[in-house]
């Protein structure tokens, strides 16, 4: 009796250590299925990080933006012709209505400012009573002007547009008689002043007073408008004040010219 009692503790026994052992067992495998998962998180903070760093800075994302695109031309060309009037003391000697000629070119800083450059030849037709002073049968005489001005548009409308110029200019006057009675060394009257023909108050004694050649030192002034024909082509009519002097020897022109720009 007392055998079989001491069998029952010990099959109870085995009988705990069994169930124990099974009931661990999951256990262990929660823990083996749970500890795969960790690695799998810790992979995805590089993805993340990678993803971050990938976004656009604020500068790339500002070098991507469109850049808005110019409203005026870098550079413009122009081109055109005319006739000038004359003014103060060339006005005595000169007829006004002389053809000219002119082209330029200006470097735009914005739709409203830029520097502009020009060329230009100014026929002056010497009057009659210019010749009788002169005792010559003829005579031409001319102006090449270069000009250099800071320039200020004035858009008006789409097709309409303004500007007015401003600055120094350089004169290169000069002409030439078809013969003259008049001798070396005679008084000079103030054609002969004008024209260039003295020194020191009389023809010069070499003989070569009958051409003319003069660099004038002065400034111009003057604006313009013009009409968009086509988006790149504009006409354009203009009128300038140009004067030089040197040795109180003086160039007065006042031109007029119509032109192209594009």
């Amino acid at each position: 009796m007392i055998g079989k009692f001491a069998v029952v503790p010990g099959v109870f026994v085995a009988g705990i250590v069994w169930a124990t052992a099974l009931t661990g067992t999951p256990k262990v495998h929660a823990q083996d299925q749970q500890t795969p998962t960790q690695p799998s998180q810790t992979q995805q903070q590089p993805d993340n990080q990678q993803s971050s760093s990938q976004e656009a800075s604020p500068e790339e994302t500002s070098s991507r933006r469109r850049v808005k695109p110019r409203d005026y031309d870098k550079w413009t060309f122009n081109a055109g012709g005319g006739a000038s009037l004359t003014n103060g003391t060339t006005t005595i000697f000169a007829r006004g209505g002389g053809g000219i000629a002119a082209a330029g070119v200006t470097r735009n800083y914005s739709k409203y400012f830029g520097f502009r450059l020009d060329g230009q030849f100014d026929n002056l037709p010497l009057r009659n009573s210019a010749l009788i002073l002169a005792q010559a049968p003829g005579g031409n005489d001319h102006v090449y002007s270069v000009m250099l001005d800071p320039v200020f548009n004035i858009p008006a409308t789409k097709v309409w547009s303004g500007y007015v110029l401003i600055g120094p200019s350089y004169f290169h006057r000069s002409g030439k008689l078809d013969s003259s009675q008049a001798l070396p060394g005679a008084a000079c009257n103030p054609f002969w002043v004008w024209w260039g023909g003295c020194y020191a108050g009389s023809l010069r004694l070499d003989g070569k007073f009958l051409r003319s050649s003069q660099d004038e030192f002065g400034e111009n002034f003057g604006g313009g408008i013009a009409r968009k024909i086509r988006p790149k082509v504009e006409i354009y009519g203009e009128f300038r004040y140009l004067h030089g002097s040197r040795n109180r020897i003086t160039t007065d022109l006042r031109p007029i010219t119509i032109g192209v720009r594009w």
